[in-house]
């Protein structure tokens, strides 16, 4: 076994920890939206998403060794990125409080979809039809879902659809980002403007609740810690092999979203979510793999 095949493996390893963390925190915002708004729980998670932001920075050897500047030219669009974030986490938050959390996350799955489709009109790229047959597969398996026009239809269920959508378009607006910028500086810009913005929400919105209890108090800090590391991991993970092996292993999130909700919150909408979770997931893989097969071949998209 090389080195590269285990950097892969401990890679993939530590992404599936993250997408459980990820969960985790799901979970207690879920729990904690019964009494704090979801604007709330955003800043708190901004806030101490500051801290692996700055963490991940450190750790970038490149940018030890360089001038450890903090200054960056485009700035602007890293802060843009940033409020995009906050009311991504606005829209994901208030579907978590109010929708079944194994079918919010399966929906928020679609940001695979949503990148492929922005990636035309905001980088430019040629999508051909095998791509574009995909983001169809992964839509139906949206519909497929929501049900509109049916008694099972609800207005919430764009929550989650919309904040895929604004989790793309962050993705998207990564890649605009000069070569020579360290991602994690860029991530560090980012995070302080959704920091800032969520704690403006959030005072907008009616101010911040006064916390319960130490209980709530540790669970706030326990969210904040497990999305911050969570996202620590998935920096790792991303540092340690290429992208395109840790992609597909992400939608190992949905079958752990199910289990999660209805250990803890004794839901299971699997009639809900069958066959449509299956064909988001399709959709993205076909993606994924696509991908993969033009970075190796060098071909142009199909």
């Amino acid at each position: 076994m090389t080195g590269r095949t285990d950097n892969a493996v401990l890679g993939i390893l530590i992404s599936l920890v993250a997408l459980v963390l990820f969960d985790l925190m799901g979970l207690i915002i879920k729990a904690m939206s019964v009494r704090y708004g979801a604007a709330e729980l955003s800043a708190y998670r901004n806030l101490f998403g500051l801290v692996p932001s700055a963490l991940a920075l450190w750790m970038t050897a490149a940018w030890r060794r360089g001038d450890r500047s903090l200054r960056m030219r485009q700035w602007r669009l890293a802060l843009a990125r940033g409020l995009a974030v906050t009311l991504a986490q606005l829209l994901f938050y208030l579907s978590l409080g109010l929708m079944a959390f194994a079918t919010a996350t399966t929906i928020s799955y679609t940001t695979a979809l949503f990148t492929t489709a922005l990636a035309v009109p905001l980088l430019g790229e040629r999508v051909g039809a095998i791509r574009w047959v995909a983001v169809a597969i992964g839509f139906v398996g949206v519909v497929l879902i929501m049900r509109p026009g049916t008694v099972d239809f609800a207005w919430v269920m764009l929550l989650p659809c919309g904040a895929a959508a604004l989790y793309a378009l962050t993705g998207v607006s990564a890649r605009l980002v000069d070569e020579g910028v360290p991602t994690p500086l860029f991530n560090l810009y980012s995070s302080g403007a959704a920091a800032v913005g969520s704690v403006v929400l959030a005072l907008a919105l009616g101010g911040f609740s006064p916390v319960a209890s130490l209980f709530d108090a540790g669970m706030i800090l326990l969210m904040g810690l497990f999305g911050g590391s969570a996202v620590l991991c998935l920096v790792v993970s991303f540092r340690m092999t290429e992208p395109s092996n840790l992609a597909p292993f992400s939608y190992f999130g949905i079958p752990i979203a199910f289990v999660l909700g209805w250990v803890f919150f004794d839901e299971a909408p699997f009639d809900t979510l069958m066959p449509g979770a299956l064909l988001i997931v399709g959709g993205g893989l076909m993606i994924v793999f696509r991908e993969r097969r033009l970075r190796r071949g060098g071909g142009l998209p199909e």
